[in-house]
């Protein structure tokens, strides 16, 4: 038994990959890492851009996809084949886990991230084209997202929720998913089990900004070094205060009338998980955020690690005291996490669209070569 097959037998953690590779698929890597203990798979328009422009495994099909189709057209094409494969793949997991694991994450267009009418079009649209029960389709959690969320969910729709990076917005999350779960209830819907969701709170991201805050406070604070040594904590403390709204959201009479008619709980799902820092410990958000009911999605390189030299034992709900006195001084010295949100928010929106709008170019260029080549 593998430390990966130990964090979900023993503390009903769920390690995901966040990565998504044709040749993976194809060479026996990805069965490989789902033999190690990996449970699902998330992917975003990043990953996709350095898959398709990082290979020649996309070229002959990309050949044959632009002779009648545009390149947009062929893109999505292409991640929907890498989709399916991998959602063949993992289906015996959800099969064998009731529902439970094995799901495969896409991602709607970049673009749509402030757009709620464009987004329920273009998940309905993957639902319909993708068809298979393990797939989560991923929306952003901008204002307009959450609009689009609940929607999605209201009609028994399975939702990866990406981008969360506040507790405010992860609350409105919550309540987007309650209340889709009682639309569709009150439609008729008798049994809610088939509908999933995570939400993707990210981590890593928050200790990024949070330090470049503190370090540019620190020269007019009346203890700069005190100020200083709040460094690296700010993101696994957000988590953990998140966690607890997770428990206390999941529980009580009103999610007890949706878990009676087999509503699942909409997991906490740590992204955002590898050590931007070099100075931090290389499983700084993983050790450090272990718990039942959550789903920690892992890039290749950290699930190596953890392999390597993990720890499994439940921290996500430890030292809360502490995760709130932290968020008392970061206030105090000017640092407040929801202005730290809105702009990691605006800063990961404008990345994801950046990567696709690279991609697009990148295979615009590609099939110009291609079709001047016949």
């Amino acid at each position: 038994m593998t430390l990966l097959h130990e964090l979900f037998e023993r503390e009903g953690q769920s390690p995901w990959l966040d990565n998504l590779r044709r040749d993976w698929l194809q060479d026996g890597t990805m069965a490989g890492l789902v033999a190690q203990g990996i449970r699902g798979v998330t992917s975003n328009p990043t990953i996709f851009a350095k898959a398709i422009a990082g290979q020649d495994s996309y070229d002959a099909e990309f050949g044959e996809l632009i002779k009648t189709k545009s390149v947009n057209e062929a893109y999505w094409d292409l991640v929907i084949s890498d989709i399916d494969s991998a959602l063949d793949l993992f289906r015996p997991l959800y099969d064998s886990s009731s529902g439970g694991d094995g799901y495969i994450s896409v991602e709607v267009a970049p673009a749509l991230a402030h757009d709620a009418k464009g987004t329920i079009a273009m998940a309905r649209d993957l639902h319909t084209r993708i068809d298979q029960p393990n797939v989560l389709v991923k929306i952003p959690a901008t204002a307009e997202g959450v609009t689009a969320i609940r929607q999605m969910i209201s009609e028994g729709r399975s939702i990866n929720v990406t981008l969360i990076f506040s507790i405010a917005r992860y609350g409105e999350v919550i309540e987007a998913y309650l209340s889709g779960l009682e639309s569709l209830a009150a439609s008729g819907r008798d049994d809610l089990s088939h509908v999933a969701s995570v939400a993707s709170f990210f981590v890593s991201r928050v200790d990024t900004e949070v330090d470049r805050r503190i370090e540019a406070a620190a020269p007019s604070a009346t203890d700069p070094d005190e100020l200083l040594a709040l460094r690296g904590q700010a993101a696994v403390a957000q988590a953990r205060l998140a966690y607890q709204l997770f428990t206390s959201s999941f529980s009580g009479p009103r999610w007890e009338a949706l878990a009676g008619k087999g509503a699942r709980p909409q997991r906490p799902l740590w992204a955002s998980t590898s050590t931007k820092n070099p100075a931090y410990p290389d499983l700084a958000y993983v050790n450090t955020l272990i718990g039942p009911h959550t789903v920690n999605t892992m890039p290749d390189g950290t699930i190596a690690d953890f392999l390597d030299h993990g720890t499994v034992a439940r921290t996500v709900d430890t030292e809360l005291d502490a995760a709130e006195r932290l968020m008392g001084a970061l206030s105090a010295a000017g640092i407040e996490m929801e202005d730290v949100a809105q702009t990691l928010e605006d800063e990961g929106v404008a990345s994801f669209a950046k990567s696709f709008d690279e991609l697009l170019q990148s295979l615009s260029d590609k099939a110009n070569t291609l079709t001047a080549g016949r």
